[in-house]
């Protein structure tokens, strides 16, 4: 038993020196733009960039209108195979795993040859058009997470059971999918938008092949041109994923933690 519990702390400290050492030495690194002493100059270097800012806002709005499309389009699809089409299941979940094996240089390529200015829909015709092309292509890539998210919290809840209760009262579909269901599955959705959040934050394909000013392409150029501070945002990109995995955690124990009502 004691030596079962030895090599277990042995894999978990193995484990966390694999991932904290390099980010305590990224660390340091970024706080050496001074010479001979540690300064925060590197930071201030980046968050006084007007590029910076353009980008990480950009990226954020980016992230927000992916995670509201998204919900909008998985909640509702994963409610209906449910309830509907559960022999639909395993080919919906073979489909929404698509994105991990197709590069996603290839998806943005074939958006390109097919929403091109010479196309039916010309998306890219503009800049508009182009960032929607963009929230789609993000929706693509988070849909594996997102939708496994909110399966799993949907089959914490009998779903039928909720469904005729409403309709017994009268309610209609937005209702019930709204009032009933959104609110009990909330935790899948709060998973899946901080999930989508990282993705979003870091991706750097799409955008780029995209022409749109991302945070990812500007994390790209900056660590081509500088030295310390691509560490600085390396830390700060690392910082918001842990925040947002933080959060999450925080959530998920807090509405545990709720009295049923």
């Amino acid at each position: 038993m004691k030596g079962s519990r030895i090599g277990a702390w042995i894999a978990v400290i193995v484990g966390a020196s694999y991932f904290i050492i390099p980010l305590l030495g990224t660390l340091e690194f970024s706080l050496r733009m001074r010479r001979g002493v540690y300064s925060i100059d590197a930071y201030a270097s980046v968050f006084t960039d007007p590029q910076f800012r353009a980008t990480f806002g950009y990226s954020m709005l980016m992230a927000l209108l992916t995670i509201v499309f998204g919900m909008l389009l998985v909640v509702p699809t994963a409610y209906w195979v449910r309830l509907r089409v559960p022999r639909m299941r395993p080919i919906v979940e073979f489909i929404t795993l698509l994105p991990l094996v197709i590069p996603a240089i290839v998806i943005v390529f074939g958006y390109l040859r097919m929403y091109n200015s010479s196309s039916v829909l010309p998306l890219t015709g503009n800049a508009m058009g182009t960032n929607i092309l963009l929230v789609f292509s993000y929706i693509t890539l988070s849909l594996p997470y997102v939708y496994r998210a909110v399966d799993t919290a949907m089959r914490a809840i009998d779903v039928r059971v909720l469904t005729e209760a409403a309709e017994s009262l009268g309610a209609s579909w937005t209702t019930i999918m709204f009032k009933c269901i959104f609110p009990n599955v909330m935790s899948g959705v709060l998973s899946g938008a901080f999930i989508t959040l990282a993705i979003v934050m870091g991706e750097f394909t799409m955008a780029a092949l995209l022409n749109r000013p991302a945070f990812g392409p500007y994390l790209q150029l900056v660590g081509a041109n500088k030295a310390y501070e691509p560490s600085a945002l390396a830390v700060i990109a690392f910082t918001i994923t842990w925040l947002s995995m933080g959060l999450l955690n925080l959530i998920s124990g807090a509405r545990r933690g709720a009295p049923a009502r």
